[in-house]
């Protein structure tokens, strides 16, 4: 009788393991940058950088999700993930929080993804969507939304998003997140949401965020006024997809109405090599006479399925009052390259980066 009952306990215990789990997940990149120009505390050229960076491709962070079967299709899932800084050990990468990245708790099952706490923007997963340099730290779409925005729409706090299944190549996203003032509603609060169809290699993207300016919940200023707008499209044929987008950030209280047209490409000419490469062309609308152009290409070769080398190289010119950069990647004594001066700046990016 005990041995059964015993018996009993540990199939329920299997079974019970089996049926949820936590994976330990993360990117730990970094290399050797050069900028032709570093931007000073005045706005001047501060003169050329060579030197160790941190994220010079993708992002170094570590993170944890979990996954929980309940039953007849339905899943409770989190993840929490931190942005971290392989050249000093410190944070990086996300809102100056430890999980400033992600934070989230949901459930998920044939109604779609309910899911609670620090996520990304419907709208800031649009932009990713259509960038054709899969948001490299150096010389894509990331630059321009940081350069305009901060970290305001990508880690949005005390955010509620529900996201569609999907219905015949089509999918949808909502957000809201309330800014959680006392006796101020309006503080903080933001909506977002997206919308893409896929059929065959097609891919049709939209997303829109709108918030209101309150209080950060980090060291960086991540609630900002602010309305966001894309709409883009892509094309895959065979090894080659093609993207084009336009963006515009319009920053409340500010000088700031970006509009940005992008355009480029993703090639795997080998399973092992990747080739990718694009063009930004920014205008602000309130003064017409800053803008920038932006160009980038890069490649990566894949040592195995978690370890690659890469090599980048962008270039960027301003005029005006335009202050764009061309690396959001920093570590150790790295200027910040979030900004540069007017004229011309090109940056060189070599380094590696292992997937775990």
């Amino acid at each position: 009788m005990k041995s059964a009952l015993a018996a009993s306990v540990m199939l329920f215990a299997v079974s019970a393991q089996a049926q949820s789990s936590v994976t330990l997940y993360g990117i730990v990149d970094g290399g050797l940058l050069y900028l032709s120009k570093t931007r000073n505390a005045s706005g001047g050229n501060g003169g050329k950088f060579f030197g160790f960076t941190d994220s010079g491709q993708m992002p170094s962070l570590f993170g944890l999700s979990g996954d929980e079967d309940l039953g007849g299709g339905l899943h409770a899932e989190f993840k929490l993930e931190s942005g971290i800084n392989i050249a000093n050990g410190g944070l990086n990468d996300s809102n100056g929080n430890l999980f400033g990245r992600q934070a989230w708790v949901g459930v998920r099952g044939n109604f779609g993804t309910v899911r609670a706490g620090l996520q990304y923007s419907p709208f800031f997963n649009s932009v990713y969507a259509l960038d054709p340099r899969n948001m490299s730290q150096l010389g894509s779409s990331l630059v321009p939304f940081i350069d305009s925005t901060v970290v305001t729409a990508i880690f949005t706090a005390n955010a509620l998003t529900y996201t569609s299944p999907v219905l015949g190549g089509l999918q949808g996203s909502v957000m809201f997140a309330p800014g959680g003032v006392a006796g101020n509603f309006q503080a903080g609060r933001a909506y977002s949401a997206n919308l893409s169809y896929n059929w065959k290699g097609l891919g049709l993207f939209a997303g829109y965020y709108n918030g209101n300016e309150g209080p950060s919940v980090s060291p960086l200023p991540s609630t900002l006024g602010m309305v966001g707008r894309v709409i883009g499209a892509s094309y895959k044929f065979g090894a080659l997809t093609t993207k084009a987008s336009f963006t515009d950030y319009k920053m409340a209280g500010t000088g700031v109405d970006n509009d940005i047209w992008n355009a480029g490409f993703d090639y795997w000419a080998t399973p092992a090599l990747d080739l990718n490469a694009g063009v930004w062309y920014t205008v602000n609308r309130k003064d017409t006479n800053s803008k920038s152009l932006m160009g980038a290409a890069g490649g990566s070769y894949s040592l195995s399925k978690r370890t690659a080398l890469y090599t980048q190289v962008g270039v960027i010119n301003n005029k005006g009052n335009q202050n764009f950069g061309l690396e959001i990647g920093n570590g150790g004594n790295t200027p910040s390259s979030l900004y540069a001066p007017a004229g011309t700046t090109v940056g060189v990016d070599i380094g590696i980066h292992h997937v775990f």
